[in-house]
């Protein structure tokens, strides 16, 4: 089949989207993604989660959020974090049917 007749998406846009996978491509990035899909967390809770220090749990958030994933939103003095990215649900869902707990043998 000729290339001509595919769709093929832009080089450009494939480098973005590299980009934003090579910031998903981290266990601590994943193991929060995996809870803020399920509700919203606060920084200190998602650094206990994935057993890291809160300064690395911020950068690893800043990172995601820069590619559009995250919001961030305060609540008085605690800011909460949630998923933006609708796609995400679908990566993660593709991540966990491949490596999940029911593949670990």
């Amino acid at each position: 089949m000729s290339t001509a007749k595919l769709k093929l998406t832009s080089l450009e846009s494939l480098g973005l989207a590299a980009e934003c996978l090579r910031v998903l491509a981290h266990p601590h990035r994943l193991r929060m993604l995996q809870m803020l899909l399920a509700d919203q967390f606060t920084v200190t809770e998602l650094a206990q989660a994935c057993e890291i220090p809160t300064p690395m749990a911020s950068e690893h958030l800043r990172l995601m959020q820069r590619c559009g994933f995250l919001k961030s939103k305060r609540d008085g003095r605690k800011v909460y974090y949630e998923v933006i990215e609708p796609h995400l649900k679908n990566i993660l869902h593709c991540v966990e049917d491949r490596f999940g707990a029911k593949n670990n043998k």
